[in-house]
């Protein structure tokens, strides 16, 4: 199994919206990605409430079979919806992937 973890910061204002209405916006589409791309195993999304200069905005935390089935997942035309408007609002991004 394979854990797929991204961190997002956002930009304040961007079309209109703070960073967090930025995250809950996230928060919302990537949730409902589930049942939508069969590959992912588990999926949950965490909007930060830490407001420190330091933090990130927003966590994905997701499970696949194995690191060739995250790949199908990316490329999904759902999931490339949600991620060319993290590219657009977002300032920074991370990510960590690790099998367990």
């Amino acid at each position: 199994m394979l854990k797929h973890i991204v961190m997002w910061r956002f930009k304040d204002g961007v079309n209109g919206k703070s960073r967090n209405e930025h995250a809950q916006w996230l928060k919302e589409h990537l949730e409902a990605l589930v049942g939508v791309v069969p590959e992912i195993r588990s999926l949950e999304v965490g909007v930060n409430i830490n407001l420190a200069e330091a933090s990130y905005d927003a966590v994905l935390i997701s499970e696949f079979d194995s690191f060739e089935t995250m790949q199908r997942y990316q490329v999904h035309p759902a999931h490339l919806e949600v991620a060319a408007y993290c590219k657009e609002v977002s300032e920074s991004r991370t990510a960590v992937d690790y099998e367990v």
